[in-house]
C-alpha cells in the first residue's frame, strides 16, 4: 500500500514542488516484525530538516498511524517516507502558507549476501563531487542527483562508491555514511558540516562507541586518510555495518572493533 495525503493511491499533482524542485524530504527506515526502527531518531532528523527548509513541522503521530497501515499489509521491510512542499505556482518562489505533501510507503527488501557484512565489501572512489552547501548539509532532502551520477559510475564489481567533495575531502558513500579506526583505536567519521547526509545508523554508531569507551571524533579526511586506516566500514539503515576490505583494488585491513559495534547495535546499545 502507497498512502498519498493519507488515502490510499500513487499520483501526485504534476505542480508538485518535490517533482518539480526536490523541495523536501525523505527518511527511509527498517522495518521488523511489522514495526518501524528507531522511530524518533527519524523523525526528530525530519523535523529538524523541515526547520532548515522553512517546512511545517511533522505530525510523527500522524506520521505513525499512516506507517501502521500501510505496514499492516506485511511483508515489508522498510518503509518510506516522503514529505514535499506540496503544489505551487509556476517558479522557485515557495507559497507562504505550503501545504505539504505526504506519502509513506512500504516495500520488500532481500538481504544482502552475508559475506558482505562478514568478509567485508568492495568500493571504489567516484569522480563525481557533492557540492558543498552548508544550507543543505546534514539533511535527507529529496535532491538526489549528485548520487545518482555518483552510482552511475560502476554497475556490479563493486558495492558502493565513496564520494569526495570539491575540495576532494572524504564525505561519505553514495548511499551510507563512513568510518575509520585509526592506529591509536579512536574511531573517525567525515566532518558533515559542508555537505552529506548525517545518518540515523552514523549517529548509533557514534552512540555505542562512546558507551565502549571508543574515543570518537568528526574531522576533514582525505582518500590518503582511508589508506592509512586500521580499519574502514560503511553504515547505513538497511545494510546495518560493512567492513571494506578493499578500497580501488587495494586491500584494505579488518578491524575486531566493526565486530564490537555492530554486537552493540543488535544488542540495543544505541
Amino acid at each position: 500500500m502507497i498512502l498519498v495525503n493519507g488515502q490510499a493511491g500513487d499520483t501526485l499533482p504534476v505542480q508538485d514542488r518535490g517533482l518539480a524542485y526536490g523541495d523536501g524530504l525523505f527518511e527511509t527506515l527498517a522495518v521488523r516484525d511489522g514495526k518501524p526502527l528507531h522511530w524518533d531518531r527519524h523523525m526528530a532528523r525530519m523535523a529538524g530538516g523541515c526547520a532548515r527548509l522553512g517546512l511545517p513541522a511533522p505530525d510523527a503521530g500522524l506520521w505513525l498511524a499512516e506507517a501502521h497501515r500501510v505496514l499492516a499489509g506485511g511483508g515489508f521491510g522498510a518503509l518510506k517516507l516522503i514529505l514535499t512542499r506540496g503544489v505551487g505556482l509556476r517558479g522557485y518562489r515557495p507559497p507562504l502558507k505550503p501545504e505539504p505533501t505526504r506519502i509513506v510507503m512500504g516495500f520488500e527488501t532481500s538481504d544482502p549476501p552475508a559475506a558482505w557484512s562478514e568478509e567485508g565489501v568492495e568500493v571504489c572512489v567516484c569522480q563525481t563531487r557533492l557540492g558543498r552547501n552548508p544550507a543543505l548539509a546534514g539533511i535527507k532532502h529529496l535532491n538526489r542527483l549528485e548520487q545518482v551520477l555518483g552510482r552511475s559510475e560502476w554497475q556490479d564489481e563493486f558495492q558502493e562508491g565513496i564520494m569526495l567533495d570539491t575540495d576532494d575531502h572524504v564525505v561519505e558513500g553514495t548511499m551510507s555514511n563512513l568510518f575509520l579506526i585509526r592506529d591509536d583505536q579512536t574511531l573517525i567519521t567525515p566532518l558533515l558540516d559542508q555537505c552529506g547526509v548525517a545518518g540515523i545508523t552514523r549517529a548509533r554508531v557514534l552512540d555505542a562507541a562512546r558507551a565502549l569507551g571508543v574515543s570518537c571524533q568528526e574531522a576533514r579526511l582525505s582518500v590518503a586518510d582511508l589508506f592509512k586506516a586500521r580499519g574502514l566500514f560503511l553504515t547505513n539503515t538497511l545494510i546495518g555495518l560493512w567492513p571494506v576490505r578493499r578500497l580501488d583494488g587495494r586491500e584494505l585491513p579488518r578491524h575486531e572493533l566493526v565486530a564490537r559495534l555492530r554486537r552493540a547495535l543488535s544488542e540495543g546499545v544505541a
